[in-house]
């Protein structure tokens, strides 16, 4: 992955005293139970769920921001981006989440690593695809193809048909994350301070859509913990960790540890659901990793 054109200096203050491969890795944990905790809340409609744990994770920037809120004025385009990916990102995820098997869906989400790395010759300048990268886009799309096709229940039934809908809208998800992380390195220099306002406007923008085109339901109060607990972890503080370690590290070496992302997912989404870790959902998630690691080959 290339290095981002406005990178700071690690010995800037706005990235703190922790190692970016800290950083990173706290980020990586935090998102190690978004799908879990979106698979717990599959009975909230997603444009109210994506919307209050968005707001509830952009006002973490308040104290970040030493409450200035001028730390979040960035340009139009960025703030465009940065709606547009973080809103995109989520909706569709969690509508995959609840369409396709929650092991599967997530495991074809995380191969945006890979299209970070097939992408960036198309979105960064200076970049070529090399023989290294077409090999690890077929190997991931081979593991793709094994969670799919290895699913038991593929037996062309209707409820299969609205799997595959959940498995397209899953790695439609992916390319929305991998596009945005990449063309956030194409816009200037901003706080990380203002990815809280990229939240909270997502965040608006969702409660909007659920308000025209969503049911009225009622929380129980356990919804309420783990919409807080949503949105102060894999959708709050894991942005600004990543955002800290991106500015403030290699991100080539910062892109390889979030190849752990898709494995600690999907750990924790068998172990707290309680699903068989089958021998396909296994080979599918080397493949899916080692596509990415080769991925970084020919950086």
């Amino acid at each position: 992955m290339p290095q981002p054109a406005h990178a700071v200096p690690a010995s800037d203050p706005r990235t703190g005293v922790l190692p970016a491969p800290l950083l990173a890795l706290g980020a990586i944990a935090l998102w190690g139970t978004l799908a879990a905790l979106g698979v717990a809340l599959a009975h909230v409609p997603p444009f109210l769920l994506t919307g209050l744990a968005l707001c509830v994770g952009g006002l973490l920037a308040l104290p970040l921001s030493g409450f200035r809120l001028g730390q979040w004025r960035v340009p139009l385009p960025t703030l465009a981006l940065g709606v547009g990916g973080l809103f995109g990102f989520h909706f569709l995820l969690f509508l995959a989440l609840r369409l396709a098997p929650p092991v599967q869906a997530n495991l074809i989400n995380y191969l945006w690593p890979l299209f970070m790395v097939l992408l960036s010759p198309l979105l960064l300048p200076g970049l070529h695809l090399r023989t290294v990268h077409v090999l690890a886009a077929l190997l991931g799309f081979a593991g793709a193809a094994l969670v799919i096709l290895g699913n038991p229940a593929h037996d062309g039934t209707a409820q299969a048909a609205g799997w595959h809908w959940g498995y397209l809208l899953a790695l439609l998800s992916a390319l929305v994350w991998a596009s945005y992380s990449l063309l956030t390195r194409r816009v200037p220099h901003f706080p990380t301070a203002a990815i809280g306002g990229f939240a909270l406007l997502s965040g608006l923008l969702s409660l909007l859509c659920h308000a025209l085109l969503e049911p009225a339901v009622s929380l129980s109060g356990r919804d309420l913990l783990l919409i807080g607990a949503l949105g102060l972890g894999p959708m709050g503080a894991a942005f600004f960790l990543w955002d800290m370690a991106l500015k403030r590290g290699d991100t080539r070496h910062i892109g390889i540890l979030s190849y752990l992302t898709p494995l600690a997912s999907t750990a924790v989404l068998v172990l707290v659901g309680g699903r068989a870790f089958t021998w396909n959902i296994a080979l599918a998630a080397l493949l899916i990793v080692g596509a990415a690691l080769l991925g970084t080959r020919g950086d």
